[in-house]
Order: structure tokens, then sequence, then C-alpha cells
């Protein structure tokens, strides 16, 4: 089960990226190897910190020249695919091979390149607590993965070859599907070859025609949401969840749009936790029978890449008879949509840092 839902988490960013486009496409591969450090974000993998991660990076690139109206408001991006090998350099903490969806943006004359991914990792050797149990960082083979890269960027120098020099952030963890999941980030520095597989082919950037200004009323928003999820009590189980979410949306323009609704959770995970805490630590004084459910409200922003968008939610539980993790949570994620009204979205719940979720979701906007 674990593999279809990170396999369909997948397969959804990929489902994203894929448009018509009937002219002939440019791409540019990119390589780069790569040395850093594990951040030190929680002292509990303090442990764990005992050489420099290192691996390579590899891109498939579709350049964008504002043949689609979206490209040319976002600065004529790439998008594309990474995979990404990483040899953590401890034992316990294993390898990492991962496989991203990516976009490219562009400043500076085009001259700095900023990378953002999300995919999925497989690491080598999770947690087993008989032959692993000091690896708390990752309790799953598959993991989710988020990467960044700040690039200087020049293409096509010499015979299709160019260079690529910078720093990347790669960021590992399973959001809570299964504990433990303390997760790590590692911050390196990158250099590598950039080439044009199609390099006698030239297009000029389009400048996008005159557009009339999205102007839309408010519009009100349903979504389901599910998936499964696990305390950090090791063992304690995993337990699906349900979320209904009920919001309204204001379009600002034809990039973004502004969120405020209400969140109904269905947590089943913290029926074990609440019950757990109530035999095993009675100085806590926790009810065996407090309620497992929370409400809360939430203000968002909403930014459209195509039919792509990516959500940003501030939330605060207005309902919360159980304590975990404060009451402040966040929410983050892609949002896809087909047709005018129905959506389909992969988020990320969390406290802060502290992940509890990915959620699968549909909806619909009336």
């Amino acid at each position: 089960m674990k593999h279809l839902l990170f396999i369909g988490f997948f397969l959804f960013i990929i489902f994203g990226f894929s448009q018509e486009d009937k002219k002939r496409n440019k791409y540019v591969l990119d390589v780069s190897q790569f040395n850093g450090s594990i951040l030190l974000h929680n002292p509990d993998i303090s442990h764990l910190i005992t050489e420099h991660p290192a691996g390579f990076i590899l891109g498939f690139n579709r350049k964008r020249f504002g043949h689609q109206d979206w490209e040319a408001d976002y600065g004529y991006p790439d998008s594309g695919f990474t995979f990404v090998y990483q040899d953590m350099r401890n034992p316990t903490l294993g390898e990492h091979f991962g496989l991203y969806a990516h976009y490219n943006f562009y400043f500076f004359k085009r001259k700095l390149q900023f990378r953002i991914g999300q995919g999925i990792a497989y690491n080598t050797n999770p947690y087993d607590k008989n032959t692993n149990f000091r690896n708390n960082a990752y309790g799953s083979h598959l993991l989710s993965s988020t990467m960044a890269m700040i690039n200087f960027h020049k293409e096509n120098l010499v015979a299709g070859f160019g260079i690529k020099a910078g720093l990347s952030l790669i960021h590992y963890s399973n959001a809570n599907f299964k504990a433990p999941n303390t997760s790590t980030n590692t911050a390196a520095f990158n250099f590598g070859l950039t080439y044009d597989l199609d390099k006698d082919l030239n297009y000029e950037f389009k400048k996008p025609g005159k557009r009339a200004k999205s102007l839309e009323p408010i519009h009100y928003n349903i979504a389901l949401r599910g998936g499964i999820n696990e305390s950090d009590v090791v063992n304690s189980g995993r337990y699906g969840f349900w979320i209904i979410s009920a919001y309204a949306d204001k379009r600002l323009g034809r990039k973004s749009a502004l969120q405020l609704g209400t969140d109904l959770f269905f947590s089943n995970f913290l029926k074990e936790l609440i019950r757990f805490q109530a035999i095993s630590f009675p100085e806590m004084n926790i009810a065996a029978n407090t309620d497992f459910k929370r409400v809360g409200v939430f203000l968002g922003h909403e930014l459209f890449i195509n039919k792509l968008s990516l959500i940003t939610q501030l939330g605060y539980y207005v309902y919360y008879p159980f304590d975990f993790e404060g009451r402040v949570y966040n929410r983050i994620g892609l949002k896809r949509y087909f047709g005018d009204k129905v959506f389909g979205a992969v988020t990320l719940k969390s406290h802060a840092a502290a992940a509890e979720a990915v959620e699968f979701g549909i909806g619909i906007r009336l």
C-alpha cells in the first residue's frame, strides 16, 4: 500500500507536466557532482552526522519559449526531470536514489537558475528495530523528497556544452507515513556541465500578446483529502485519516488567488495515541475517551502555473480537545486542475517543521 501511495504521488506530478505542443521541443541535459553536509535541524539526529555526503545530479530539461501564455508570465522556465544519487557516507543512513519533476526559473539575464523539484527517493537502509535501530531519520524505504538548486548557469558555450555551479538542498522524509521520521536535510556545493541536445535548433522568446485582466467572482471549493500516517511512537500502527475542507477563493490576477476556509480532521492515529498516553502515562491526566477530531480555520494562497498550482495555507485549530504539536498548522503542496471545476491535490500537512501527513485529495470549485 505504501508503495502505491508514493508512486501515485509521483505520477500526479508527472501528469501535471504533460501538455500538448505540436512544435518541435528543445531539450538540454545537465550533470553535476556534489559534496555537502547534513544540517543539524534536530538534535535527535546528531549521532548520524559523521561524514560529508556526496553524489551526483542528472537533469533532463525541456526549454520553453512562450508558445503558451503562462510561460512568459514566469520568465520562460524549463520543465523536466531530475535523478539524484546520494551516498550519505554513514552506513546507518545508507544511500538514496531519487527521481523528481522540476521547474527551472531564471534571473539576471538567465545567468542565474533556480530549480525546484518534488519527487520520491528510495533509501537502502531504513530503521529496523533489530538490525538498524540507530536510524531514527527514516522509517521506510520510500521517502518523499524535495530538492532545490541555485546555480550560475550558462548553456552552449562550446559545441553544445555549458557549465553550472552553485548550491543544492535535498530533503528526505516520509511525512510520518511510518515512524521514526526525523528526516534529513543536505546542503551541498555542486559543479557540473550542461549539453544542448538541439544546439542547432533556435527559438526566440515569444512576447505575450495583450490579454484581458483575469477578473473572477469569489468561488467556493469543497475538497476531500485522505491518506495513512502514524504517530511518533514507533510501531504504534498506521491508520487512515480523512479531512473535509471547505473554502472560498478570490483570484487576484492570472498568477494568484487568496483562500479562506475551514478543515474538519478525522485523524485515526490520534485515537491510538490518546489510548497509549492515557494508559502508559497516567501523570499526563489524559482521558481515554478524549475526542480525536479537530476543526481548523485557515488562510491560504494559490500560485497558478498553467493547470498546475502551488498552494500554501496557514491554519489554527478552533476545536482542539487533544494537544498534538500545537494549535497552529500549515499545508503546502501541488494542485492539478482537470477542466474548470475539478481538481486533484497532493499536500503536506505539518506543524512548523514537524510533518503530520501527506494528503491525497480531490475537490470541486463552484
